[in-house]
């Protein structure tokens, strides 16, 4: 299929958010904690995003790591927090969350869609979490979501490919399916080509080394190197896309 490819970069910070949007993104999923799979951002964080970026920025809503599962006081957590990114501006959130059967939770869901009001949603990877993903499509496609971020179940894009090819013959029209987890310039076309999805999701990190001339040895846990996505990581990506004509 001709024509541009979407490329989203998973940003766990604000550095990293105008590092992908110099790089060519097309949106931005903000969020914090990347070793721990993503949780919500600070409102500051989101406000200054908001404030320097150009292009569409989503917010990822989830209250701490671990499963999709959440109780009613993370709930009110998401829900205040999604109304927090009305307040900022922002284009969407993506949400997520299951039930202890590893079913989408549709009162759940629902609660959070209706929140979100004009905002766009993706439904994040607690997809991949489902016991059955043809279900769980449905399941959000009832929703109203306009995209699932998936993996195909599998722990990368590449390793599930067939089955995000087999997720975007079912959805059609309804709903885009966003394949994401592993992808770099080296096997995006490939991953695109083979699960026939045209919206991408990746990190573009590079590692970053503390500029800081002292260090206290006894706390080198607390003073770790970090990542954060790196504008040239992400033009690759783009001209990998790019180049599939």
């Amino acid at each position: 299929m001709s024509g541009r490819r979407l490329l989203e970069i998973a940003s766990n910070s604000v550095a990293s958010a105008l590092a992908a949007q110099a790089g060519g993104a097309d949106r931005i999923e903000l969020f914090d904690n990347l070793a721990q799979g993503g949780t919500t951002p600070s409102r500051g964080s989101v406000a200054v995003a908001r404030d320097r970026l150009r292009i569409p920025l989503f917010v990822l809503i989830r209250p701490r790591p671990g499963d999709f599962h959440y109780d009613a006081q993370e709930t009110e957590i998401m829900l205040r927090d999604i109304e927090s990114c009305r307040q900022l501006g922002c284009d969407g959130v993506v949400i997520g969350a299951l039930t202890m059967d590893g079913d989408v939770d549709i009162p759940l869901c629902r609660e959070l869609v209706a929140a979100a009001g004009p905002l766009g949603i993706t439904f994040h990877r607690a997809f991949d979490a489902a016991r059955d993903l043809p279900s769980a499509m449905e399941q959000v496609i009832n929703l109203g979501c306009q995209r699932i971020l998936s993996s195909g179940g599998a722990v990368s894009a590449m390793a599930g490919s067939h089955t995000l090819r087999q997720l975007a013959t079912q959805a059609g029209d309804r709903i885009r399916v966003m394949a994401g987890a592993g992808l770099d310039a080296g096997n995006i076309a490939d991953v695109t080509v083979q699960s026939g999805c045209n919206e991408l999701h990746a990190s573009a990190k590079a590692s970053r080394t503390s500029p800081m001339r002292h260090h206290n040895p006894a706390l080198a846990g607390l003073e770790n190197d970090w990542v954060q996505s790196d504008a040239e990581l992400v033009s690759a990506l783009r001209r990998a896309l790019d180049q599939m004509g």
